[in-house]
């Protein structure tokens, strides 16, 4: 049986795969007498048989060596395009961790999005975003590791413009998708180069193509470039990072997955990458350097907006900075378990948020207040969930941040800063969201506001009781340190960056109003933050701006250079062909005489260099 399931893993992604369209005969309207619901507890059967699946394999396999499945899809002279899966410890646990969330997103997406029309279609897309995490997962090919996070490219946008009778709904997709596709295109230069160069695609040839064949350093700059730009649009970092905050027009379940697991899978692709970027110091360098400019910009921008999932969603960019940074200075194990720890936390506090949203139908912070003592449970989750985020001892990322504090204390001493940094501002921003929705006095659209019903608390608990034993779950899997190497002076710093951070969020001063501060110097500090950092604008009178003087200057050339030419060409034929109508009389002597004068002219020109 064991045999049979692990031969058969391939079948994992192909579970949300076959949920998403057994779904679409609902989504189409083909039944209509039913109602949605059928589809979405078809589409729950199949994640839970996926979550069954691997969780089965994982454990019969956990103390195994790595294996590797091939399966040979096209050969032709050298070419091989194989699909290779990655039977490890490491790949079936993002797996588990993905079918896992998505067990627990769509059963609280059944209570969130209860009464919308197009439920059969919204657990569609989830299928099929669930689907390619999945594959991303077990992929061990870089060929169809692409392929997958195509379709996740193609489900952000679906997910995003799901309610897409809304304008801000179609413009938060559309710049989604062609955010991601400029990261994409990048990536699929690098993905053809480097199969190229290596003869394959799959990661362990990669790898040891990497040790013996070094490239020249212009070779290796512009191919690791390209191969971390798809991660970058994957991962919002900068420059590439303002889809994620505009992806919050879309459901709440959708957020869930997108800021805990979708971000994660372009940042599992650049983990998978790492011995290739190590080639090209600049590759490493501009990871550093985009992984330190995101954390610590995405953590200033946090904790200035009133929106209630952009201000967590900034978070998502600065926590998936500081996995960048660890890919950059090789320290993937710490790049791992950070993906692992932020993924749950961030899952359970978009859960409770959405529970909020769901029963006070806001997400305006400065309108909020008091919801603690109504709503226990979502703001239980909602502690536990950012105490699960940031550096508190025993959570989860308390370990995962001073793992990259142990790395960095002597080969970075300066990266030590940026992780203590951003993890204080976290520390500040969750602490002011629960000020201003859980404390204080309820405000007008929360006076009445309810808990949340059972199924939107059911999954909300449970992510919750999953967070509070990610230690344990860390023990188990050994990823704990043991005490005796135990760095505690990093151990100390990471607890008063946390507590400085809570204390700062408790004391500071949060006006309802959210008033506008009468010393210039604070409203320009305000701004630059609340819009961050004028990103958006700059690239309307550069990039943008250019891209519109290009197309006009194209516009003005093809229609008066081009078309004016074509134009004259057909004038000039038309005008010759009328002309020439006139000289046909009808006369056959007339045109002998014509071919006779022609002929003799003829022969005087051959014969003029004779004479």
């Amino acid at each position: 049986m064991t045999q049979f399931l692990l031969e058969a893993i391939w079948w994992v992604p192909c579970y949300g795969l076959i949920g998403a369209i057994s779904t679409l005969p609902w989504a189409l309207g083909l039944f209509r007498r039913t109602g949605p619901r059928p589809a979405a507890y078809l589409n729950l059967l199949m994640t839970t048989l996926a979550f069954l699946h691997g969780g089965f394999i994982f454990a019969a396999t956990s103390d195994q060596e790595p294996q590797q499945q091939l399966f040979h899809w096209l050969k032709a002279a050298d070419l091989d395009l194989s699909f290779a899966l990655d039977i490890s410890s490491v790949g079936l646990g993002a797996m588990e961790l993905v079918t896992g969330l998505s067990l627990l997103a769509q059963l609280f997406a059944l209570g969130y999005m209860e009464k919308d029309w197009a439920l059969a279609r919204f657990f569609a897309l989830m299928g099929f975003f669930e689907g390619a995490m999945s594959g991303i997962a077990l992929s061990n090919s870089l060929f169809l590791s692409y392929a997958f996070l195509e379709m996740l490219t193609l489900s952000t946008y679906l997910l995003v413009g799901f309610w897409y009778a809304q304008p801000l709904v179609v413009t938060a997709a559309r710049d989604a998708f062609l955010t991601k596709r400029v990261g994409d295109v990048l990536l699929l230069m690098g993905v053809v180069a480097l199969g190229s160069l290596a003869g394959s695609f799959n990661f362990p040839d990669l790898y040891q193509w990497a040790g013996t064949n070094p490239l020249a350093p212009t070779t290796a700059a512009l191919l690791g470039l390209a191969l971390i730009a798809g991660p970058i649009g994957k991962c919002a970092q900068f420059p590439l990072h303002l889809w994620l905050d505009e992806a919050m027009e879309g459901p709440n379940p959708a957020s869930i997955l997108r800021n805990s697991m979708v971000v994660a899978c372009g940042a599992y692709i650049l983990i998978k990458l790492q011995p290739i970027l190590s080639l090209s110091l600049v590759a490493q360098t501009a990871l550093i350097v985009i992984g330190t400019v995101t954390a610590i910009g995405a953590s200033l921008v946090a904790i200035a907006q009133i929106d209630i999932k952009r201000a967590l969603s900034h978070s998502t960019s600065a926590y998936l900075g500081l996995v960048f940074i660890a890919v950059g200075t090789h320290w993937t194990d710490f790049a791992l378990l950070l993906l692992l720890t932020h993924a749950v936390a961030k899952a359970l506090l978009f859960m409770s948020i959405g529970s909020v949203i769901s029963t006070t139908h806001n997400q305006n912070l400065t309108e909020m207040g008091g919801l603690g003592p109504r709503m226990p449970a979502t703001s239980t989750a909602f502690v536990i969930g950012a105490a699960g985020l940031i550096g508190l001892l025993p959570l989860g990322s308390f370990w995962a941040l001073q793992r990259g504090i142990d790395h960095f204390w002597f080969s970075h001493p300066w990266l030590v800063g940026v992780v203590l940094l951003v993890n204080g501002l976290t520390a500040l921003n969750l602490t002011r969201v629960f000020r201003l929705v859980f404390w204080g006095e309820p405000q007008q659209k929360t006076r009445r506001a309810p808990e949340a019903p059972w199924p939107l608390a059911l999954p909300m608990v449970s992510l919750t009781v999953a967070t509070l034993l990610i230690p344990v779950l860390m023990q188990h899997l050994s990823l704990l340190p043991d005490w005796i190497y135990l760095n505690w002076r990093g151990m100390v710093l990471l607890v008063i960056s946390s507590c400085v951070g809570c204390g700062i969020g408790a004391t500071i001063y949060l006006h309802k109003a959210w008033s506008r501060p009468l010393q210039r110097y604070w409203r320009m500090l305000q701004d630059l933050l609340g819009y961050d950092f004028y990103v958006e604008r700059l690239y309307q009178l550069t990039v943008v701006l250019g891209v519109n003087l290009l197309s006009r200057i194209g516009a003005w050339l093809d229609r008066y250079l081009v078309d004016g030419v074509v134009n004259l060409f057909g004038f000039a034929s038309i005008f010759t062909g009328e002309s020439l109508k006139y000289s046909t009389s009808g006369r056959t002597q007339s045109y002998v005489l014509t071919i006779l004068v022609g002929i003799s002219l003829l022969c005087v020109l051959m014969t003029w260099s004779v004479w």
